[in-house]
């Protein structure tokens, strides 16, 4: 038997009941699953193995032994068993010259190119992406643009839990868990800089609220 060509990546399923082998691509691993292929040896084993469940003795014995060497799954059985998986998987396959790997037709075999679609990338489907990527920064622009810091107090720092009992918190001034305050009052006026004191309403300057 010559060489087995289109063997690199795939799984061997095979027990001592006969032989199964799973395909991937090399690209995308999308995988193929060969048709079971019943082994001779394997079924003469089972067989044996019932008839040694019903009379013991010599019988069970060669059922067992049977079965051992069968788990061991090789030899020119394995070998052909394996050659007509691949033969069967092998339409489903094809090799790109440039990169050499085994990729699915299905999604990433390029036929225009007669390339993989790494080595000759589809058309369309880089246009299709381009465009989004496009449509995705221009969204990040306009969003930048505009002012996403309205109604927010960026004098004030702000946590995310609560420094007392560690609850996660969303903003406001106490923790929805325990009431403790999230942040020290600023001793500043947020208007002008001005220094306000402790439990000063409104700015001794200026007028301001404190923290409007």
């Amino acid at each position: 038997m010559g060489l087995i060509q289109f063997t690199r990546n795939h799984d061997d399923l095979s027990t001592d009941k006969g032989f199964q082998f799973k395909f991937y691509c090399d690209k995308c691993g999308n995988g193929y699953l060969s048709s079971f292929q019943a082994s001779l040896v394997g079924t003469a084993g089972s067989l044996l193995r019932a008839a040694g469940g019903l009379f013991g003795g010599v019988l069970g014995q060669a059922g067992n032994s049977a079965y051992e060497i069968q788990r061991a799954v090789g030899g020119p059985a394995h070998d052909s068993a394996l050659l007509a998986a691949v033969e069967e998987a092998r339409p489903n396959f094809t090799q790109c010259v440039r990169c050499g790997r085994w990729v699915c037709n299905e999604v990433c075999w390029n036929p225009e190119r007669g390339l993989c679609s790494e080595c000759g990338p589809k058309t369309e489907v880089e246009v299709a992406a381009a465009q989004s990527a496009a449509q995705v920064d221009q969204i990040r622009q306009k969003v930048a643009a505009k002012d996403q810091t309205k109604g927010l107090n960026l004098d004030r720092p702000l946590v995310a839990r609560c420094p007392q009992c560690r609850a996660q918190v969303k903003g406001g001034k106490f923790c929805p868990e325990c009431g403790a305050p999230l942040a020290a009052a600023s001793s500043n006026c947020s208007a002008c800089g001005a220094e306000m004191a402790e439990g000063a309403k409104f700015c001794p300057e200026c007028g301001a609220k404190r923290g409007g």
